[in-house]
């Protein structure tokens, strides 16, 4: 079943949502922001939930289900989720811009960091439990075994290549 491999990320990015929820409140607590911590939550978030999990929802599972004709429901949830995922993405932007201020010594951006980092503790527990409960499972009735095999051979080919697509990346980014 393709949507395995999903749900099964979810449950990673759960705890990494929690060590985030975890720090916040020490962020509130001293006063002071753990910037290695953010980078590394940030790093996450943007490498396994979005590019390679959100990847895999989009590139492969949204795309096969727009060929289908799925009820007007399950359209109106695809559409919110990929809605979704665009607020992620703007709003880790928004965190890496404060984290990268309050580096350079701006303690102002603080409370940019904490909002921030607000939204995304609250954001993922609910997407995820509307992907859980009201879209994957659901969903998975518009398909023949063979197509959600075929699904899963690509999510597993998908992950292959995302490390090699990230790492690539960063060698270009310096001129190699």
């Amino acid at each position: 079943m393709p949507i395995a491999p999903l749900m099964i990320e979810h449950r990673l990015i759960e705890r990494m949502i929690k060590l985030m929820r975890d720090k916040l409140e020490t962020i509130k607590k001293d006063g002071k922001a753990d910037i290695v911590f953010i980078d590394t939550s940030v790093d996450f978030i943007m490498t396994y939930a979005d590019r390679c999990h959100h990847g895999k929802e989009e590139d492969i599972l949204f795309r096969d289900l727009a060929k289908k004709n799925i009820s007007n429901d399950h359209q109106g949830i695809m559409h919110e989720l990929i809605e979704e995922h665009k607020m992620g993405r703007n709003n880790v932007k928004k965190l890496i811009e404060a984290k990268q201020k309050y580096a350079q010594g701006n303690n102002d951006v603080l409370k940019e960091i904490v909002s921030n980092m607000e939204m995304l503790v609250k954001f993922y527990p609910k997407h995820i439990e509307k992907e859980d409960k009201h879209f994957f499972l659901p969903c998975m009735g518009y398909f023949t075994t063979e197509e959600k095999d075929k699904m899963l051979n690509e999510m597993r080919e998908f992950d292959r290549k995302m490390i090699h697509e990230k790492y690539t990346k960063v060698v270009e980014t310096y001129g190699g």
